[in-house]
């Protein structure tokens, strides 16, 4: 017997501390699966819907889209997933897969896309409810704390790390990699296993996150006004801090690719063209697919990739943003309801 309510923390407006309440447990629809929320990653995305920078949020508004819970009820048309089985619950929650983008299999950039934690409820609850075809089993060998992680620090930064393309053959291929956080603590263990050399830039003066760069085997560490020893072959920036592009520019050899990781930056201030020139690129990363997920979820085990959380109750959601908004984190926070 299902429960008819359940606790969850809810965003009213942006900016507001986020909300403990009561909600009713919704049955899925046809092509849904109702879980029972075991772990709930914090993500920063999730900072840029409370503060408003992610426009048009769905409100009153249950933040949360790195989901692993247990599944508790099938929709009548759903297949392939079993009551109590274990499924993890990402930000792309629906795409309309008629548009051009979805015909041409690029259905992260889809036109009419719904989000998790944005436009659809998420996981700062007990209960979600979730569109079958958008859920992932989760690989053995993780806690539920742990796997939640994987649901998009992992995804993204899988995505933004095969943007940056093939490894240059015949040399140490060199990845930097700005903003030393959940993201990149995943991704920074998925490239070392493909070989390839991490060059970390925290905050300057950042010794928890440069420590911790070095604990995952980056070769040098550094402040993010720093040029690192050798030119580098591409770099992602995780941190939302458009004065790093220019800086990754400057950072990465001729035919570089600097790949910007996140949903939301701050401007891009203006630079001159010789560090752009030499065929260098700038890309960005939109959302993901569901092949990211089933190609990383796959991978993930065995690199192996391990993930370092702080587990923080559902109740202490608006502490996890601030405590995320402020760098005292290492590793990401989970709430676990």
């Amino acid at each position: 017997m299902l429960p008819q309510t359940m606790q969850a923390m809810v965003l009213d407006r942006p900016g507001a501390p986020l909300r403990a309440t009561e909600l009713p447990v919704h049955a899925p629809g046809p092509h849904q699966i109702l879980i029972k929320v075991a772990a709930c990653g914090v993500c920063r995305t999730d900072l840029h819907v409370f503060d408003g920078e992610l426009a048009h949020p769905k409100l009153p508004l249950v933040l949360g889209h790195e989901i692993v819970g247990h599944v508790e009820a099938l929709g009548k048309d759903v297949e392939g997933f079993a009551v109590s089985e274990r499924v993890g619950v990402p930000w792309l929650g629906f795409t309309d897969g008629t548009c051009f983008y979805c015909r041409a299999g690029r259905e992260n950039l889809c036109d009419h896309p719904l989000f998790t934690g944005y436009q659809i409820d998420g996981g700062y609850a007990q209960y979600t409810v979730a569109d079958a075809r958008y859920v992932f089993p989760i690989p053995e060998g993780y806690s539920d704390a742990e796997a939640a992680p994987l649901l998009c620090a992992g995804l993204i930064g899988y995505r933004s790390l095969k943007m940056t393309g093939n490894p240059p053959l015949g040399t140490p291929s060199r990845l930097g990699i700005y903003g030393f956080g959940a993201a990149a603590h995943i991704v920074a263990q998925v490239a070392s296993h493909q070989g390839r050399e991490i060059y970390a830039f925290t905050r300057a003066g950042d010794t928890n996150a440069q420590e911790f760069a070095r604990e995952l085997g980056a070769v040098w560490v550094g402040g993010s006004d720093e040029m690192p020893p050798e030119p580098l072959d591409a770099a992602i920036t995780f941190a939302p801090v458009g004065a790093l592009v220019p800086a990754a520019l400057r950072a990465v050899r001729k035919g570089g690719v600097v790949v910007c990781g996140g949903i939301h930056m701050s401007d891009i201030p203006s630079f001159p063209y010789e560090i752009l020139w030499e065929e260098r690129v700038v890309r960005s990363v939109a959302n993901l697919t569901r092949d990211d997920a089933r190609e990383f979820l796959a991978l993930a085990p065995k690199v192996p990739v391990k993930t370092t959380v702080v587990p923080m109750k559902l109740a202490d959601a608006n502490e996890a943003l601030k405590r995320l908004r402020e760098g005292e984190l290492t590793g990401a926070a989970v709430l676990t309801p």
